[in-house]
């Protein structure tokens, strides 16, 4: 993973359990650019990498803005963030890249859980800013845990807030029942995209475009499997209990990494024989469908063997 450092400008509180963290250059350099629905690494003291959604304004070249929620059961990394990391500090971060692209349409519907808001927030911006007709339903546990609403006052109606202890869970069959050219757009937690997974499970691929945070539970093979690296003719036995990534990196093969949960995209790798049994939260119906790649630090093989481009 290549690794730039940048600065921490600001911490402020956008809710209750949620920071927003913008970064700069040290040296007041421009930051690559990005396009709405990209993320980050965050790469913390200690060697913790976390993926956070870029949330800020793209077309502001010198600064990065992202949202951290303090999690419960962290590992680590929100915890440091919201407890130790201190504006003046520096941090590294890899990136951006975007798994998560706005595509072209003339209607949207956007669905946000929670922090699931963060990287729809700039897909709001690049609709109005285009003309599409767009909607925004925004659920949470309660208003004051609901990042970012002084911000999304200034689309009016087009956004409606339902705060869970105010009206209950998301009316997901009503605001699901729009027009075939209607692009779906959903971040959050499990339950939410499990349950819009579920009501658009009859729409033609593309139709609706998920992002997780965490890696959806797989109850596929477990077997052994072999995979050969196309570019040595080496070839190693994944165990069950071993991913691609650990086998192929102990025989040599370079693959950058970070997550390892399947969820940042960092170690895609291509697939040139054989058929990958997908286990990431990345890739759409249609591209699971392709098997030419997989995400190798969670991924296996539905076939005996693997051919992968390393």
């Amino acid at each position: 993973m290549t690794m730039v450092e940048v600065r921490v400008v600001a911490k402020t509180p956008v809710a209750e359990g949620v920071v927003a963290l913008t970064l700069a250059d040290p040296q007041g350099r421009r930051l690559p650019d990005w396009t709405p629905g990209a993320h980050v690494d965050l790469v913390l003291p200690g060697g913790l990498v976390r993926q956070y959604s870029l949330c800020g304004d793209r077309w502001d070249p010198w600064t990065y803005r992202i949202g951290v929620l303090r999690e419960p059961e962290s590992r680590g990394g929100s915890a440091y963030v919201h407890d130790r990391l201190a504006v003046g500090a520096t941090v590294g971060i890899g990136g951006p890249r975007n798994n998560f692209p706005l595509v072209p349409s003339r209607r949207y519907l956007f669905v946000a859980g929670g922090i699931g808001i963060t990287p729809l927030l700039p897909m709001l911006y690049q609709a109005e800013l285009i003309g599409a007709d767009w909607r925004l339903l925004y659920g949470g546990r309660a208003r004051r845990s609901m990042a970012f609403l002084d911000e999304l006052a200034r689309y009016g109606e087009r956004v409606t807030v339902c705060p869970q202890d105010e009206y209950g869970l998301l009316d997901l069959d009503t605001w699901l029942d729009t027009t075939p050219d209607t692009k779906v757009y959903c971040c959050g937690p499990e339950p939410l995209l499990a349950a819009v997974e579920a009501r658009c499970a009859g729409w033609p691929a593309g139709r609706l475009r998920t992002e997780r945070f965490v890696l959806r539970e797989s109850g596929t093979r477990g077997e052994p499997f072999e995979v050969t690296l196309a570019r040595t003719g080496r070839t190693v036995t994944v165990a069950p209990g071993q991913s691609v990534l650990e086998a192929v990196t102990a025989a040599g093969a370079a693959v950058l990494s970070s997550c390892r949960q399947g969820v940042c995209g960092t170690c895609e790798t291509a697939v040139l024989d054989g058929v990958p049994d997908h286990r990431d939260s990345i890739l759409d119906d249609a591209e699971r469908a392709a098997g030419d790649c997989l995400f190798p630090c969670v991924s296996r093989a539905l076939t005996d063997r693997l051919v992968l481009d390393l």
